[in-house]
């Protein structure tokens, strides 16, 4: 091995042992593994028996799953990786037999995170139609939902997240990524830069939470169990052909206006130009009706050019909304008996 390889290395296996003490089991280095897979089969059916769930109902349900991750003739990576996200978040409908009830089987316990099997392996090798070898790559019950692409500290972390959007194409290993959530890129120089499914190399992200920007940090803070989960569940967003997720000032504004909402309390998120503003509106209006009883969201701005960008990101994420079309009109419709995400 170069001394180059031998430096990866070391930060390599550095941050596989971050991930274990981060409570993520080892599953090994697959460099030489056979048919290593985006979902592994074997360790999702181990963990939905746990679960309870039946074998007719596991094996109904590793169907529905392959199914919505499989790329079809012509179909892109965008609505493959949407339909896998649905059923990771809402559950997978499955029956027993015909005549039978439908029943949700949760792929991830999103409101317990230690109840579910994280893991990480390296050099994991993936067949497409040319072979690739990601440095890591994060599993919940067997579920490929993170990636991570080290570098030396000699090398810019966009050479990282070059590579993670080259696998992506589809001369490379394009279907692995259809189950893959948060795809990142570090080196020990730059810290960690994170991103979804096809974003461009400029709208990489980074945390910022504590003055230490070190690899580890970062990805202490954005890959602990909890925090990865409640990012998935609570802060990806598919905008009219592009996926999405938050940055650090989102995430912590929804936060505390969560906090607030629960005390009954009122607040203000203050926003610069271009921060995010209306997919904070977005997340936090989706959380007040998951969570809050009996809710409705009114949104109310003081242009009409801001009312028509409001509506366009409401729907093009598929959330229902109605723009009210006069004062007269908004008091009609709050009276209306059912609950509306609504703005004027």
């Amino acid at each position: 091995m170069s001394k180059v390889g031998q430096l990866e290395r070391i930060t390599q296996n550095r941050v596989v042992k971050l991930f274990q003490q981060l409570g993520y089991s080892y599953l090994g280095n697959w460099d030489t593994r056979a048919n290593n897979r985006n979902i592994e089969p074997d360790l999702l059916s181990k963990w939905l028996q746990q679960q309870g769930a039946s074998k007719t109902l596991i094996d109904k349900t590793l169907r529905e799953l392959d199914k919505a991750a499989t790329l079809g003739e012509g179909q892109n990576l965008y609505d493959a990786n949407k339909a896998v996200y649905r059923l990771l978040r809402y559950g997978v409908k499955v029956k027993e037999g015909a005549g039978e009830q439908n029943q949700t089987i949760w792929l991830i316990d999103w409101k317990q995170p230690e109840n579910n099997h994280f893991a990480i392996a390296q050099e994991v090798t993936i067949k497409g139609e040319n072979k690739k070898r990601p440095d890591i790559v994060l599993y919940v019950n067997g579920i490929a939902l993170g990636i991570l692409e080290l570098k030396r500290s000699s090398i810019a972390i966009g050479e990282g997240i070059r590579q993670n959007l080259d696998n992506q194409k589809k001369d490379f290993i394009r279907p692995f990524f259809t189950t893959l959530q948060l795809i990142m890129a570090g080196n020990d120089t730059q810290g960690l830069q994170y991103g979804t499914i096809e974003t461009p190399e400029k709208y990489y992200l980074q945390w910022k939470e504590t003055a230490d920007n070190s690899l580890d940090s970062h990805l202490g803070l954005l890959c602990n169990k909890a925090r990865f989960l409640e990012i998935i569940h609570d802060f990806i967003v598919f905008d009219s052909g592009i996926k999405k997720t938050c940055r650090h000032n989102q995430y912590f504004g929804i936060q505390a206006a969560q906090q607030h909402i629960q005390r009954r309390e009122g607040g203000i998120i203050w926003h610069t130009q271009g921060s995010g503003k209306t997919l904070v509106m977005v997340w936090l209006a989706k959380w007040i009706r998951e969570n809050v009883t009996n809710t409705r969201v009114l949104i109310v701005s003081d242009r009409t050019e801001l009312d028509e960008q409001i509506e366009k990101v409401f729907k093009g994420v598929e959330e229902d909304i109605y723009r009210t079309v006069s004062g007269a009109n908004l008091f009609v419709t709050l009276n209306e008996p059912i609950p509306l995400t609504e703005f004027c």
